[in-house]
């Protein structure tokens, strides 16, 4: 079996993909898949519209005979005369509004497209003979209300630009990729497996991956991850866009630094029992730790903290009928093993603040540690200082809270000018505001953290502290 990289150059070079991903790229799931069905049953009465003249006789007769024929007629008609084919349904798209005529021209074309992927080029020649805008005149569609409507339109227009030799121009691209991004974080519409669907179809190509990351998809895919109830299919539609965005090594290095995709792959792979979750998930860990070079380290340091290594000590000893699974996750495991050997006491602490996720391991109550790195967190332009900052600010966690105000409060002690970085980062408010929360254990570390603040002799404050 082809390697995953391969599969991804093909799928955007050639159209071809891996026969085991293929249902998740072009088979519709969700509502619109069910809608499809039912249109497809509703057959128009197109001798209606040729005597209100509302469409002229060409077109009456070429749809009428399509919608009749079998599939090897179809296919016949479609190599004869595609070119009026695309005209006949463009030139209805245009001039019929009724929701129900629209659904099924739409449905229409979609079942054209899916059938033969080259069928594209008879929508993209028609337009260029005779000078009309078909991406113009999809892209109208995704104002309609009918919200089937609006998502059959999204799919053509993903494959329109995903199956063939011409491109979504830049203008159009960004709008349909906002179209997309609002799909993602629109709530309670039943729609969201097509939008990813889309995403799927375009993200092969590098341009469209480019242009997503530019729009901040990133962002939009992870907020929809980490959304209430979403299923298996939809996290694993997600995180194939994901594992498809991967594969730039400047995209994979903003994967692995400010964004939260490894904690919350990493969660989703610690809770789900679905072999093709776990497949792609460990194909786009995979990635995140050889597409980026110079990331590497840093990708297996997340991982590492984000507890990984015991699900893929679980997930190595267990046979997979798949061998690309096997293959990702010996890969995965291997590399974290290294990894861990090679990781100091900072590094692993870094890693801890950089996920955001604090508890109470043995580092943070050792004195040998910060009396060794407190000025460490200097580095990087403060960079852990204003992680903590942030997550006193941010965070309802109570034991995040607790931990990073004990932590303001040992950086302080042992770093002589600390109390003025903290006063400038903002954090002293931050621990300050903590001194009144409802929870005992972040009012207890606050107090403890402002006493450090305040008082100079810190060998007095330890044994007031013993003492009490």
């Amino acid at each position: 079996m082809a390697s995953y990289e391969s599969l991804a150059d093909m799928a955007s070079n050639k159209g071809v993909e891996d026969p085991n991903l293929s249902s998740a790229i072009v088979m519709p799931f969700g509502l619109l898949s069910v809608e499809s069905e039912d249109v497809r049953k509703q057959k128009v009465n197109w001798q209606s519209y040729v005597q209100s003249q509302m469409i002229n006789q060409e077109d009456y007769t070429m749809i009428a005979d399509y919608d009749c024929m079998g599939a090897e007629e179809r296919g016949r008609i479609l190599e004869q005369k595609g070119d009026q084919f695309a005209k006949s349904c463009l030139s209805m798209l245009t001039r019929l509004s009724r929701d129900q005529t629209i659904r099924y021209i739409l449905v229409l074309i979609d079942d054209v497209l899916t059938e033969e992927r080259s069928r594209v080029s008879i929508f993209h020649e028609f337009g260029k003979r005779a000078n009309i805008n078909v991406w113009t005149l999809f892209l109208k569609l995704l104002n309609r209300q009918d919200q089937f409507i609006v998502h059959q339109t999204g799919i053509i227009i993903a494959k329109l630009a995903s199956w063939g030799k011409v491109l979504l121009p830049d203008s159009d691209l960004n709008y349909f990729l906002s179209w997309m991004k609002n799909g993602l974080a629109s709530s309670g519409n039943g729609y969201h497996h097509s939008v990813a669907q889309c995403l799927q179809l375009m993200l092969r190509h590098q341009v469209y991956r480019q242009a997503f990351f530019k729009a901040d998809g990133i962002q939009s895919v992870v907020s929809a991850l980490v959304a209430p109830n979403i299923g298996f299919q939809l996290q694993y539609q997600l995180i194939f866009v994901l594992w498809l965005l991967s594969f730039d090594p400047r995209i994979a290095e903003r994967m692995i630094g400010k964004s939260a995709v490894i904690r919350v792959i990493a969660d989703i792979l610690r809770e789900s029992g679905k072999e093709k979750v776990t497949r792609i998930i460990i194909a786009t860990l995979r990635n995140l730790l050889e597409k980026p070079e110079e990331k590497k380290n840093e990708a297996a340091l997340s991982m590492i903290q984000c507890k990984l290594l015991p699900v893929l000590s679980v997930l190595n000893g267990k046979t997979w009928v798949d061998e690309d699974i096997t293959d990702d996750v010996e890969f995965v495991y291997e590399k974290l093993n290294e990894r861990v050997q090679d990781l100091s006491t900072f590094d692993e602490y870094a890693a801890e603040v950089r996920s955001g996720r604090l508890e109470w391991s043995p580092v943070h109550k050792s004195e040998k540690f910060w009396r060794e790195n407190a000025q460490r967190l200097n580095e990087k332009n403060y960079e852990l200082l204003k992680i903590l900052t942030k997550l006193l600010d941010k965070s309802n966690d109570p034991t995040i809270l607790a931990v990073a105000a004990h932590d303001t409060g040992e950086y302080v002690r042992h770093y002589p000018r600390g109390k003025h970085v903290l006063e400038n980062l903002g954090c002293k408010v931050m621990v300050m505001k903590m001194m009144t929360h409802n929870d005992p254990n972040v009012r207890k570390e606050a107090l403890l953290a402002v006493q450090k603040l305040m008082v100079h002799n810190w060998e007095y404050l330890g044994k007031q502290l013993k003492a009490s």
